[in-house]
């Protein structure tokens, strides 16, 4: 069974559920829930895939605070091993707060210890033992991002495939630093927003054809409306499973564990585009990115009763 290393950012999120309305400046919004979690792209990629039995691993960085020690039993829990995750009492563990809706969702972060992270805290022998690198959230972290590009040439060296999940640039300026990783990334999960701004085209059919670079297989999530990815130059797309959602937080990272769980268990590609749909699908049934994240049952009587 293949082994998964995920380098990244590990936050809580608290998820203000069912808001009536957005909040702007001196008025007050009401919601219907509330709930403290496991948050960050990258940690909710790495609580899916373990739900669904794939041996996977953390390097990361937090705080020894009470989120920080939060977030790592809760990790543990999973059976993920956090023996790499380094705490220190000198930084303060990230924070997002999520106003939701089963159709939106808006967030504000305090970015804490994601930024802190950087390349050269993860040391070639930190790859041993492993099959597969995953690191997500590109633009979030300022520390890590210059070195991504070595990090992964590094992993290949070391006999590992890598992937990466861009995630939203705050800046909204989306530098092409991003475009030039990719040469050594071999799956690239972004959304549709992120892959249209990433390749400068608002057709994402386009967008994929301009991200081909000979290496990288770009796999676009499209919310409701599925997935797609490029096939022999031609679009292959696989539709969402209907699911009535509470909270599409961290969909997309459940995504990215269903189909890197499937990718790497040599699944065609069919396969691992609905396991990543049903993954991304079956993880709104509740509040937070973690809470209701699919195992291996109930994936496959998702998939089988859509044939």
């Amino acid at each position: 069974m293949k082994r998964v290393l995920v380098v990244g950012e590990i936050n809580v999120d608290l998820i203000l559920q069912g808001a009536h309305a957005l909040p702007t400046p001196g008025k007050e919004v009401l919601v219907d829930d509330v709930v403290l979690t496991l948050g960050s792209a990258s940690a909710i990629c790495a609580m899916g895939l373990a739900r669904l039995g794939t041996p996977v691993a953390f390097l990361g960085r937090v705080g020894t605070d009470p989120w920080g020690e939060f977030c790592l039993d809760v990790m543990r829990a999973a059976a993920i091993d956090v023996s790499r995750v380094m705490a220190e009492a000198k930084i303060k563990t990230g924070l997002t707060v999520s106003v939701t809706s089963p159709r939106d969702r808006a967030l504000v972060s305090y970015l804490g210890s994601i930024r802190d992270l950087r390349a050269e805290d993860v040391p070639d022998r930190a790859f041993r033992g492993f099959d597969h690198l995953h690191v997500s959230s590109y633009f979030l972290q300022e520390g890590l991002r210059p070195g991504i590009r070595g990090l992964f040439a590094r992993a290949h060296a070391a006999g590992l495939t890598t992937s990466l999940d861009p995630g939203f640039d705050p800046s909204e300026r989306w530098d092409p630093d991003i475009v030039a990783t990719l040469a050594e990334t071999d799956l690239f999960f972004p959304n549709e927003v992120e892959v249209a701004a990433i390749a400068r085209s608002p057709d994402v059919a386009d967008a994929l054809r301009r991200l081909e670079n000979g290496r990288t297989r770009v796999v676009a999530k499209l919310g409701a409306r599925g997935c797609i990815t490029l096939e022999d130059g031609r679009p292959l797309a696989v539709p969402a499973f209907r699911i009535d959602p509470v909270d599409t937080t961290g969909a997309g990272d459940s995504f990215d564990a269903g189909f890197l769980h499937a990718w790497l268990r040599g699944m065609p590609l069919l396969d691992s585009l609905r396991w990543g749909a049903a993954c991304g699908s079956l993880s709104t049934r509740g509040l937070g990115g973690t809470g209701r994240q699919a195992d291996v049952a109930e994936v496959e009587r998702l998939v089988a009763s859509a044939s």
